[in-house]
């Protein structure tokens, strides 16, 4: 599926504006910048838009079909610009119409207009008319909120706080006309200044009609080669084609689109397993109705057999599976041992984006189901070229497997994201583990619904891309992986005082929490890097660490031990005391152009506590780990913790002991707004996408 928009600029009219510098090179050889959009176009490209020019030919249903936003920058008879010399500035009645359905059916719409605007014979009017805009034929001039001083060159005043000018602060109207609303909800993005003539007139305008979006402007300079970096252009730009852009709709369940001969044998495969399972104790024997058991497990053998001629890539492991099986009832279901069939599954080293696995063992399931019952899961891998060229430039992680749901037993209906190896019975671990898999689908989703409850209940307003991200699921999914990779592969890089997994040592959990945060807040930094790289899943990245980390982690779970959630509860507050997030008026809002300083601000204070910790005892560096987290989240007025070395027991046992299970309640914010979004987060129970 289509993560990012196609941009279709119209050139087949007669425009003033080409995306194609060598067009504008001979149209305007003078001045080339005049006539080209190539920058334009490079800066949506940047952010993984598809842009593409229609040179010729009607503007009917087949040239929008596909297409997620169309552009029509100043059609122009050629009395009066330099244009393209393709085609009539007029749009007939039937382009009109093909225009306007194709916004109503979720397309966008970009206008670029002109001063003076009745001159240029095009039909401008006719379409925009459709849309409750008109173009006042006018040139405004503001000698006192001009450019380089020339009046027609006018500062437009930022009309709205909306999310949509996220990051855009000024902009200059070159020689603009001005626009007249009448459609019921349009925003004005940018006006005229009251000293202007005329004074307060609407210069871009944002509006829905039907289940689509319009952005209209009364100057189309602004985003020529020879503006757009003034001022805000750029990002302006950027913000009102990923607004306008269609958002695709989900795509079709995937174990129907498997087919019905594959689909139907995991059925059945399923129905056994989900039988056999009430019969398990938590270690995963049988204890009673071993008979029923071992039935039960000859059927779910017989469908592995049947199953293997659709996974053809996994036929060892599957038939290991079968002898694992025969072998538990042969031994009279006692505590079940899959190390063979274990050490054979190696989905590492067969990363193929879309490849399936179909997946059996006994297991608990991380954030789920703590006892080891036998499971089913039918996943499908996510490996794009765009991330396997990433991993291998550079973010190396070899035993990182993205995943997706296609069907999974009741163990998987839980919060659970991961299919680990570690989680499967076996009498002894495998000398070492070389894969986990993360379910980006569940990930992707949970977090869709819960940010998304989340900026509603606190009213705030959201930049283009991140309305995107919580509206698409593949767009989410693919942020996901490219999220997870790099998260993972940072445990084991930087100044390490200590394993970064901790897996065998016991010790306070706000360390944990530092460890996964400094994880996320590392992350960040690389996505801010890639994104500059011309990586555009890096902008959504950050924005995904942002939101996960300030929404979902510190209002979901228990208040025992959760340092996921105390993690997120951290870099709220550091952003919330720098000034950075603003809680005003039950509103949310944040300085989106200070994110990025600030998220680093706080990755620098982490780091040096790790750095500084090398040459500390265990003891202190969780005494110093204490103070960097208590600086900013308030911990439990009753903690022994917060008052200091001489309060805590001597043995290091107790000192771990002395950690209350809400060492760092969360605060009065958090406190609300979890209660506001319990059944959101609830719901979110075994999701598929």
């Amino acid at each position: 599926m289509q993560a990012f928009p196609r941009v279709l600029f119209d050139e087949a009219h007669s425009e003033s504006w080409t995306i194609r510098r060598e067009v504008a090179e001979a149209v305007n050889p003078a001045h080339p910048d005049d006539s080209s959009y190539a920058g334009a176009a490079r800066v949506l490209r940047h952010l993984g838009h598809t842009v593409t020019a229609r040179t010729e030919g009607a503007l009917d249903a087949d040239a929008l079909a596909g297409q997620d936003v169309l552009v029509i920058a100043h059609p122009s008879g050629e009395r009066w610009e330099r244009t393209t010399g393709q085609g009539s500035p007029v749009f007939s009645a039937a382009e009109l119409d093909a225009v306007e359905s194709f916004v109503a059916d979720g397309g966008g719409l970009v206008v670029l207009a002109e001063e003076e605007q009745d001159k240029y014979g095009n039909n401008l009017g006719e379409l925009l008319a459709r849309f409750g805009v008109r173009v006042r034929h006018t040139t405004v001039r503001d000698p006192k909120h001009a450019h380089r001083d020339v009046a027609t060159w006018v500062l437009g005043e930022r009309s709205t706080e909306s999310g949509l000018l996220a990051g855009v602060r000024t902009a200059c109207f070159y020689r603009a006309g001005a626009l007249e609303v009448s459609a019921p909800e349009a925003v004005v993005l940018f006006a005229s200044s009251p000293s202007a003539d005329p004074a307060g007139a609407p210069l871009a305008v944002a509006l829905r009609h039907g289940a689509g979006r319009v952005v209209v402007f009364a100057d189309s300079d602004l985003f020529g080669d020879d503006s757009l970096d003034d001022y805000d252009h750029r990002r302006l730009w950027g913000n009102v084609v990923t607004w306008a852009a269609r958002v695709p709709a989900a795509g079709p369940d995937p174990a129907v689109s498997a087919g019905e001969g594959k689909a139907a044998v995991f059925a059945r495969l399923k129905a056994a397993v989900e039988e056999f399972r009430p019969l398990q104790d938590k270690d995963g024997s049988v204890p009673e109705e071993k008979e029923r058991g071992k039935a039960l497990l000859a059927q779910v053998s017989a469908s592995l057999d049947e199953i293997s001629q659709y996974f053809p890539h996994d036929a060892a492991y599957l038939a290991a599976v079968r002898d694992d099986l025969a072998d538990w009832a042969a031994q009279d279901l006692g505590v079940p041992d899959f190390l063979r069939s274990l050490e054979l599954f190696h989905p590492d080293t067969q990363r193929v984006d879309g490849l399936e696995h179909v997946v059996v063992f006994p297991m608990y399931t991380q954030n789920g189901n703590r006892d080891r019952n036998l499971e089913a899961v039918w996943i499908r891998t996510i490996w794009p070229d765009w991330l396997a060229r990433l991993e291998a430039g550079g973010y190396d992680n070899p035993m990182f497997v993205p995943i997706a749901f296609v069907d999974f037993t009741s163990g998987y209906d839980t919060h659970s994201a991961v299919l680990f190896p570690e989680t499967v019975a076996v009498r002894r671990a495998p000398e070492r583990f070389t894969w986990g898999g993360i379910f980006a689908d569940r990930e992707a989703g949970r977090f869709r619904r819960v940010s998304r409850a989340a900026t509603e209940t606190l009213k705030l307003d959201l930049p283009p891309d991140a309305d995107r991200l919580l509206s698409s699921q593949q767009l989410a999914q693919d942020t996901f992986v490219l999220w997870d990779l790099v998260h993972d592969r940072t445990h084991s890089h930087g100044d390490l005082p200590f394993d970064p997994f901790m897996i065998k040592q016991r010790m306070p959990y706000w360390l944990y929490a530092l460890e996964e945060l400094r994880c996320d807040l590392t992350a960040f930094g690389e996505a801010v890097k890639l994104e500059e790289q011309g990586v555009p899943h890096a902008r959504y990245v950050q924005l995904a660490i942002l939101f996960d980390r300030l929404f979902r982690f510190p209002i979901t779970g228990e208040r025992v031990r959760n340092y996921d959630g105390l993690g997120g509860q951290l870099l709220f507050a550091y952003l919330h005391r720098n000034d950075v997030v603003r809680w005003t008026d039950n509103r949310l809002s944040v300085d989106w152009d200070r994110v990025a300083a600030g998220v680093a601000d706080l990755r620098g204070e982490v780091e040096k506590l790790y750095r500084d910790s090398i040459d500390r005892p265990k003891l202190a560096h969780w005494l110093a780990a204490y103070e960097l987290v208590s600086a900013y989240v308030a911990p439990h007025p009753a903690s022994t913790w917060a008052k200091g070395v001489e309060a805590l027991p001597e043995e290091q046992k107790a000192k771990v002991d002395a950690v209350l299970p809400d060492e760092f309640p969360l605060s009065m914010f958090y406190e609300a707004l979890r209660r506001k979004l319990a059944d959101v987060v609830e719901s979110t129970k075994g999701l598929r996408a």
